[in-house]
């Protein structure tokens, strides 16, 4: 009888005929394959070719999804063409309006990076090199869509119409803040453009957009939820806990994940990118993943509407992974030249967002080099000037302050005998 537990010093198993080694257990930390001083090599990074994916039914099932998730929507060729069945045929205004979205967050990024060096604000987080991520999905969904970020969306503003002062008040924490300072700097909140209050514990605004979804499927509404997490933060449990009702209750929600190849200082293969897409994670929970070129805006924007319309249509929640790449610092309380290639980004294969779409405007006859050089001009004016009426309502260092009464409003409907006595003593 042939046993069905080898010795345990037995070195080699047989099966269907093969030998193979057993290797000893030991402990797989991941490992970047490029550090500080390496000279970074992309060549061996494959894609599928712009137009090649192709784009599947609004019932798919996660279990006829896995070509989706492990390839990846593109429509912009990097000669500027726009090709292939995800191609949403956008017209020439709306391209131009989210080039300007994009420009304009890149501007705000660096003018906001700026402040924070000079002292005049206490942190920022930049979005430098994904704002395709934010500006093509705001512009794909309805204004009754509710977004569900994290501090690396700010183009979902800037797309939505939000004031740059008032973002710009809110990261100074002065008299202009709506949030009145109490909200760390680009942890914005904007009631009025459906932009959910950021949460610095990551993975909470999955479970979120997922309890939202499920309330307005409840009271038979067709708006939908769209959420952002990086690809470091779907190690954590609320992003578990959120797959876990969104397919249950097959709410109308999009689940996206931003891998951008780096969480602060730690690179994507620490969350499981080593043996999986992250578009993948939906599939073990019975939801359909894509795997989308995060800097193509023309593919962010397609596949958005698929999702949604998917949502709408009461086929339930589907995962994106938005592959991009961060080009800058993870904050400002951060060196990335401490743990990858300076030059890292500038020869990431997927390009840069805004040059690829200005590429494709030229290729079209709808932009030129001195159209993009004056848009470039004009915002940075604008974004100048609006810091200096952001300014003039205070800073960190100088100007007016909220009034401190303030920190006894707006918790308690009715406030309670304590908190009273407590303001009373301060003379409020």
């Amino acid at each position: 009888m042939t046993s069905l537990n080898p010795p345990a010093n037995q070195l080699h198993s047989e099966i269907d005929g093969a030998s193979l080694k057993r290797n000893a257990p030991g402990l797989h930390v991941p490992q970047p394959k490029y550090r500080p001083g390496d000279e970074p090599d992309f060549s061996a990074m494959t894609f599928p070719e712009a137009g090649e994916t192709p784009r599947p039914p609004l019932d798919l099932k996660s279990d006829d999804s896995m070509p989706y998730a492990n390839g990846l929507v593109r429509v912009l060729t990097f000669e500027g063409n726009a090709v292939g069945p995800w191609n949403p045929s956008i017209l020439p205004d709306q391209l131009r309006a989210g080039l300007t979205h994009m420009v304009t967050t890149r501007i705000y990024d660096d003018r906001m990076a700026l402040v924070q060096r000079q002292g005049k604000s206490s942190f920022y987080m930049k979005c430098t090199g994904e704002e395709a991520v934010s500006v093509a999905q705001a512009m794909a969904l309805r204004a009754d869509d509710m977004l569900f970020p994290t501090y690396r969306q700010q183009g979902l503003l800037i797309a939505r119409g939000r004031p740059i002062v008032d973002m710009m008040c809110h990261c100074l924490s002065n008299t202009g803040d709506n949030l009145k300072g109490r909200q760390m700097p680009v942890f914005y909140s904007w009631r009025e453009g459906n932009f959910f209050s950021i949460s610095g514990n990551l993975g909470t605004q999955y479970s979120q957009a997922v309890g939202w979804a499920m309330a307005s499927a409840y009271k038979g509404e067709d708006a939908v939820a769209s959420a952002w997490v990086g690809e470091g933060a779907t190690a954590e449990a609320d992003v578990h806990y959120a797959m876990t009702f969104a397919t249950v209750y097959q709410a109308p929600v999009i689940l996206n994940i931003v891998n951008n190849q780096w969480a602060i200082s730690s690179f994507q293969g620490i969350a499981g990118g080593e043996t999986s897409t992250f578009a993948e994670r939906g599939l073990g929970y019975g939801l359909p993943g894509l795997r989308v070129d995060g800097n193509d805006f023309l593919a962010v924007y397609a596949a958005t509407q698929w999702a949604a319309e998917r949502a709408r249509m009461g086929y339930g929640a589907s995962v994106l992974e938005l592959f991009t790449y961060r080009a800058d610092a993870h904050s400002t309380s951060d060196d990335p030249n401490k743990y990858r290639p300076k030059n890292e980004a500038a020869i990431w294969p997927l390009g840069d967002p805004i040059d690829r779409l200005k590429q494709h405007l030229i290729k079209i006859g709808e932009w030129s080099e001195d159209h993009h050089a004056a848009l470039v001009e004009k915002t940075k004016t604008k974004v100048r000037d609006d810091f200096l009426r952001a300014e003039s309502m205070g800073t960190l260092d100088s100007g007016p302050r909220i009034d401190p009464k303030t920190m006894f409003e707006d918790v308690y409907q009715d406030m309670p005998p304590h908190l009273r006595r407590q303001r009373q003593q301060f003379g409020f």
